[in-house]
């Protein structure tokens, strides 16, 4: 029988998941999986993320607030409810808008670098 401390989770417990602080006002937890990561990203008001990209493929739901995502050179606004996918390779980042927003990204396979606490958005 698996413990459920390894298979159950609270999107809004904040002492869940490995810790990783992203940028200035960017945290993540992290939920590894053998064949995904889930990933639940906070951004304060008006953060942005450092543009970057990794050979995973990425989707992400805007749980809270507005941002805009920039995505392969290109920027989209968008609200709670949308959600988008970014191939492996592309370039990308998200801005916060005025009120912050809450992210669940989805990664397959998992990033090794996103395994253990840290800071930074990895290679």
């Amino acid at each position: 029988m698996t413990d459920k401390t390894e298979t159950l989770f609270n999107l809004n417990d904040v002492t869940q998941g490995i810790q990783r602080q992203l940028a200035d006002g960017i945290a993540a937890r992290i939920f590894p999986g053998d064949q995904a990561m889930l990933s639940v990203v906070t951004l304060a008001p008006n953060a942005t993320g450092t543009l970057h990209s990794h050979p995973q493929e990425q989707w992400g739901v805007l749980l809270e607030g507005e941002a805009v995502r920039v995505q392969d050179g290109e920027e989209f606004a968008v609200k709670t409810g949308d959600f988008w996918r970014t191939p492996g390779g592309v370039e990308h980042t998200v801005k916060a808008g005025p009120n912050g927003a809450r992210i669940l990204d989805v990664f397959a396979p998992p990033r090794d670098e996103y395994r253990k606490p840290g800071s930074g958005f990895g290679t």
